[in-house]
C-alpha cells in the first residue's frame, strides 16, 4: 500500500521571498539582476532533483544574454547574499549558486555591529586586469571606454578602466549611465577627472538616477540648460558626440535671446532632414529667420513661413499660335508670268518647244 499526490501540469506552487531582499536589496538592483535572483530562488526552494537547472537555462528562460547572468550572479555575491560554489575549476561559468538566509545574515550583522566586529557580508571583490579582459569582450562596455576616451580626449590608463568598470560592480550603474556621468562632468563642469567623475556616480546613486530615463529627467529639473543641449544633439542625431562650447552658446542664445520654447527649436531641427550635412549653426541660420519674422509658435510657421510664390507666366496655347511665314526680301519678288495670260503663255511655251526642236533636227543633219 502507498499514498501519492496528483500533481498539476502547470506550476501553481508559491515561492516566498523575505521582505528583507524586497525592502533593502532589491531598490539596489536594476530589473534584470532582479529576475535572475528570483528564478534562481524559485528553482532552489522547488528542490526538484529531476529538474536540472545552469545559466544557460535561466538565460534561455528569462530571454537574455548569458552574461547578464553571470553578472547578476556577481553582483549578488557582491551584497554577501549568495555563495558562488565552483563545481568544475576548469570551467569558472559553471557553479552552484547557494541562497542564504536573509534573517540569519541581518542578526549576524547587527549583532557584529553591536559587537564591534567586522560585517559579515562581504566587500565587494575589486576588479583584476584579467576581469577588465573579460568586460571588453562585452559590446556595451568596449563601447562605454570607447566614448570616455573621446569625452575626456585622451587614453584612459588601465587604472582608470578597472575603476570604472568597479561603478558597474558597486553603484549598479548601466555603462551608459556612466558614459552620461563623464559627458556631464566634462561639458557641463569643465572638469576631466576621474575621482569627480565617481563622485558624480555616487551622487546619482543616493537619488536613484541608476538608468537614462532617471538621469534625464533629473537634467529637466536640476539642469535645464543640460537637458536642453542633450535635446537638441539627440535631435541632430548627435547623442554620441561631445558638445562643443561654442555650440552651447549658440543653443543657449536660440532660448535666452530669441525666447523660443523647446518645442520651436526641436521643430526647427527637424529642418537639418533637408540637408546632407546637419549641424548646430544650420539649425541658427534657420531659427534666426523665425525670429527676425516674429514667429514663435508652430502655428506662425504655417502662416508667416510660406515659401514665396514664383510668378507666373502664361503661354499660348498651341491653338491660339498662327503660323505667320517669315517675310524676307524676297517676298516682294513678282514672277514674270504675273503679267501674261493664260492664252499668251501657251503661245509663248509652244514656241519655246518648237525652236528646241529645229535646233534638234538641224545638229542630227550636221548643220550645225
Amino acid at each position: 500500500m502507498s499514498f501519492t499526490l496528483e500533481t498539476t501540469d502547470m506550476d501553481l506552487g508559491d515561492t516566498p521571498i523575505e521582505n528583507i531582499f524586497i525592502n533593502d536589496f532589491m531598490p539596489m538592483a536594476n530589473g534584470t539582476y532582479v529576475k535572475v535572483y528570483l528564478l534562481g530562488y524559485k528553482y532552489a526552494h522547488d528542490r526538484d532533483e529531476k529538474i536540472e537547472v545552469n545559466n544557460q537555462i535561466i538565460a534561455k528562460h528569462l530571454e537574455i544574454p548569458l552574461e547578464d547572468v553571470l553578472r547578476a550572479w556577481d553582483f549578488w555575491e557582491s551584497k554577501g547574499i549568495i555563495k558562488k560554489i565552483a563545481v568544475n575549476e576548469e570551467d569558472k561559468y559553471n557553479y552552484k549558486v547557494k541562497f542564504l538566509n536573509l534573517k540569519q545574515l541581518y542578526i549576524k550583522n547587527n549583532l557584529s555591529l553591536f559587537n564591534n566586529k567586522e560585517e559579515t557580508i562581504k566587500k565587494p571583490k575589486s576588479i583584476t586586469p584579467q576581469d577588465l579582459i573579460d568586460a571588453n569582450q562585452i559590446p556595451a562596455i568596449n563601447k562605454m571606454f570607447n566614448r570616455i576616451d573621446d569625452i575626456m580626449r585622451r587614453q584612459t590608463q588601465t587604472t582608470e578602466k578597472q575603476k570604472i568598470l568597479s561603478w558597474i560592480q558597486d553603484y549598479n550603474m548601466n555603462p551608459d549611465v556612466i558614459e552620461k556621468a563623464f559627458s556631464y562632468g566634462v561639458e557641463r563642469k569643465g572638469v576631466r577627472n576621474i575621482n569627480y567623475i565617481e563622485g558624480i556616480i555616487r551622487n546619482w546613486y543616493d537619488s536613484g538616477l541608476t538608468n537614462m530615463e532617471t538621469v534625464i529627467e533629473h537634467f529637466r529639473t536640476q539642469d535645464e540648460k543640460f537637458y536642453r543641449y542633450q535635446k537638441v544633439m539627440r535631435a541632430l542625431g548627435f547623442d554620441n558626440r561631445t558638445i562643443s562650447q561654442g555650440e552651447m552658446k549658440v543653443i543657449d542664445k536660440w532660448f535666452e535671446e530669441y525666447k523660443f520654447s523647446l518645442e520651436m527649436v526641436l521643430k526647427g531641427c527637424e529642418s537639418s532632414s533637408k540637408t546632407a550635412n546637419p549641424s548646430v549653426n544650420y539649425i541658427d541660420g534657420v531659427l534666426k529667420s523665425w525670429n527676425e519674422k516674429n514667429i514663435k509658435t508652430l502655428e506662425d510657421i504655417e502662416e508667416k513661413d510660406k515659401p514665396k510664390e514664383k510668378k507666373e507666366y502664361k503661354v499660348a496655347k498651341p491653338s491660339q499660335i498662327k503660323n505667320v511665314p517669315l517675310k524676307t526680301r524676297f517676298h516682294n519678288f513678282q514672277q514674270r508670268s504675273d503679267k501674261y495670260t493664260a492664252e499668251e503663255l501657251d503661245n509663248i511655251v509652244e514656241n519655246i518647244a518648237r525652236k528646241k526642236r529645229e535646233a534638234y533636227n538641224q545638229k542630227a543633219k550636221g548643220e550645225v
